[in-house]
Order: structure tokens, then C-alpha cells, then sequence
């Protein structure tokens, strides 16, 4: 087997020498010494057995051998340059972390699905989620701890990008058995004449509900208060009560005891987006995971 006794460098120095249009001007583009462009030279020339420059007083060029050999030079650095940013490409898209902030009812019934998919296609990519409420994710993208949140606050956000990828509807959440359970859509003024729980003051869905109630002064008396979504939900299959929830929130398995009926006068949404830093660039990975959530979102109905 033929043993090469040369390496990239030595082309890199045969093409500089050619691009630059001489030495001088070959070792001050590389950052090395003319001697040492010129030993490099002299390197090749011997491993090849050929001469490949002409030199004189004046001017280099290259000898017949030289100028065909210029070509394969070329095109090898180039192959080689090329399967370098494959291989980088390969190494950022299918390994390491993405960190993710999401509120939890997202996580639970919309991002699930897709991270299945996600893994399936990338297993050797870790995905941390973090789930929290809407202050905590907003935070927890501002300081740059996540590469990207699905939340429904940040729109105002200073330093934080926001891109909306749906509207959801608030619904009402009750047993089958409850007397609102059949109805087409309930208004608020049916709801406050039951038992009715809700969230806690510093959950954004409770200053949501609040801001949109304002106006009417008809949101009902709650005398159940807790701090998560899944905590109200689990109140509500114990038979204590009614509440308003995200639609994301349902459980969206068919064995669920619970109904979500439609809100009215008023009805109230949330626009649900991607928030990110202002001037964040996603890693190859990331941004994978960005579209697929973006293509996820296009197919999933809502109100």
C-alpha cells in the first residue's frame, strides 16, 4: 500500500502559493514563514517525486504536473472541508441538551406527543422540560436558562420575542352527572349559581380570568383557591365543585370522567406562543424541535 508521507497542510501551502500569486504573499495569508511555506513546498514535491512550481527571480508558476495536481489539491480540501461541516452538523443536530420552559398544560397534552416524535427521531439528544407556571417560564427564558418557552405571557416582554402558534379557549370543567354537564356552552352567570373553584391570584390563568371578567363584574365567588391547574382538576373529579381551565388542561384520554363545556358572555382565550430571547439562535437541535412544534400547531384546532 502506497504510504502518503504528506498532509493537508502541505496542499493548503501549494494552493496559497498559487491564490496569493506568489510565496511572500502565500506565507502572510497562512501566518508563517516564508521557510516554512517553502519547506512545506519542498515536502510535497518530494513525497509526489515531481516538481510542481517553476521559480525564478520574477515570478512562480506552475509546471505542467503542477497545474494538474493544482486541481486534485483543490478538490481535495474542498471534500474535506465539506465533510468536516457535515460531521458538525450531524454532531450538533443529533446530540446534546435542549432546555424547554413550558406551562404545565401545554406539556401535558400538546408537547407530549411531539417530544415522542422528537425522541424517535433524535434518541441521543436530551430534552430537559421545564415545567412551571407562566412567571416562573417567562423568567426562566429572560435569564436564558431554556433555549426557548411555550407560554402565554411575554407578548409585552422587553428582551423576549414572542411568536404566537395557537388561541385556546378557557372552558368550564365538571362531572358528567353535574346539571351543566350537557349543555352547548354555559355563560358565567350559570356557573356562579354552583360551587365554583378556581387558581390563585398569582397564577397568570387567574389574572387572565380576571382581566376578562373585569368589565361585566360577573366572575363568581370561588371558595376553593389553589396554586396549579391540575390541582383544581383533581378538585374537580372529587365531585367538590366546578372550574374554568385552559382547554390544553382537560385530560384528553377517553377513559377522563370529566366534561369541558364551552365558556359564553363572554367567552375568553389565550394566545399561546414560542418565547425566546430577542437575538437567541437556536442550536441545530432546537431548531428542530421549533419546527416541529410549529408544524404541530398548524394541524391542532382551537378555538
Amino acid at each position: 500500500m502506497y504510504q502518503l508521507r504528506f498532509d493537508l497542510s502541505d496542499l493548503q501551502a501549494m494552493v496559497a502559493v498559487v491564490e496569493q500569486g506568489g510565496f511572500r504573499a502565500a506565507a502572510l495569508a497562512l501566518n508563517i514563514s516564508q521557510p516554512a511555506l517553502s519547506r512545506r513546498i519542498g515536502k510535497l514535491e518530494d513525497a509526489l517525486n515531481v516538481k510542481l512550481f517553476e521559480r525564478t527571480t520574477r515570478r512562480v508558476a506552475l509546471t505542467l504536473v503542477g497545474r494538474e495536481f493544482f486541481a486534485k489539491a483543490v478538490e481535495i480540501l474542498d471534500g474535506v472541508e465539506t465533510s468536516l461541516h457535515n460531521i458538525s452538523d450531524i454532531s450538533y443536530t443529533h446530540f446534546g441538551q435542549i432546555t424547554v420552559a413550558c406551562v404545565p398544560s401545554i406539556a401535558h397534552n400538546f408537547l407530549a406527543p411531539i417530544l415522542q416524535r422528537f425522541n424517535a427521531q433524535f434518541p441521543s439528544i436530551r430534552i430537559r422540560i421545564v415545567d412551571e407556571g407562566a412567571h416562573e417560564v417567562l423568567n426562566n427564558v429572560a435569564r436564558g436558562d431554556s433555549d426557548f418557552g411555550i407560554n402565554f405571557l411575554g407578548t409585552q416582554e422587553q428582551g423576549i420575542d414572542f411568536e404566537p402558534i395557537m388561541q385556546e379557549s378557557f372552558v368550564m370543567a365538571c362531572l358528567p352527572d353535574h346539571p351543566l354537564a350537557r349543555r352547548r356552552a354555559v355563560s358565567w352567570q350559570d356557573i356562579g349559581k354552583y360551587p365554583y373553584m378556581t387558581v390563585a391570584k398569582s397564577s397568570g390563568n387567574r389574572m387572565m380570568l380576571d382581566m376578562a371578567m373585569a368589565p361585566s363584574e360577573k366572575q363568581p365567588a370561588s371558595f376553593i383557591e389553589v396554586r396549579h391547574v391540575s390541582t383544581l382538576l383533581e378538585m374537580v373529579k372529587a365531585g367538590l365543585g366546578i372550574a374554568v381551565v385552559p382547554q390544553l388542561a382537560m385530560p384528553s384520554d377517553h377513559l377522563s370522567v370529566l366534561r369541558a363545556i364551552p365558556l359564553k358572555e363572554p367567552a375568553i382565550t389565550r394566545t399561546l406562543g414560542i418565547i425566546r430571547r430577542s437575538g437567541r439562535v437556536f442550536s441545530p437541535a432546537a431548531q428542530n424541535l421549533y419546527e416541529m412544534l410549529k408544524e404541530a400547531s398548524a394541524c391542532t384546532p382551537m378555538a
